[in-house]
């Protein structure tokens, strides 16, 4: 691992990571008005979350995000990863609009296993120049993962 050796000041390019990641969030909680309403009004399976853990769950998550694209780019990440980082904030951005504002269980569901094979080609090209980068989305994986089970039973269910 190398250390990037840049005129930037790391820490106003950490700012800018979590900006970034802090405006996917803030455009999915505008998408998610009404997600208690919706989440309450379906069928779900005896092991979903209950909507309060979803918030408290995603701002820790939307963090590390953040944290591990900046991590990345102090190595002098290449393109391919950032590349894979940006699909998947993308991917992230369009889940919420879908199922909740949208209706769209389904079109849900294939835009969240899309992020699911992202955040794993993602964790793949991060770990080639930083473990620690790669480390921090294993619990945003395994988040989307649980998430992609849900939408799936629902679907089902619904």
């Amino acid at each position: 691992m190398t250390e990037r050796v840049s005129q930037r000041n790391p820490w106003l390019v950490l700012a800018g990571f979590l900006g970034v990641v802090a405006v996917v969030a803030v455009v999915a909680g505008l998408a998610a008005t009404s997600a208690k309403d919706v989440y309450a009004r379906l069928e779900q399976p005896s092991w979903a979350a209950p909507a309060s853990w979803f918030g408290p769950v995603w701002t820790v998550l939307y963090v590390t995000i953040a944290v591990s694209g900046w991590l990345y780019w102090r190595t002098d990440g290449e393109t391919r990863g950032f590349a894979a980082y940006g699909i998947g904030l993308l991917a992230n951005l369009l889940w919420t609009p879908l199922f909740f504002e949208g209706g769209a269980a389904k079109a849900a569901l294939v835009d969240i296993v899309v992020l699911d094979v992202v955040v794993v080609v993602t964790i793949v090209l991060f770990a080639r120049r930083s473990k620690p980068a790669a480390a921090l989305l294993v619990p945003y994986l395994a988040w989307i993962l649980y998430a992609t089970a849900l939408n799936t039973a629902i679907v089902a269910l619904n």
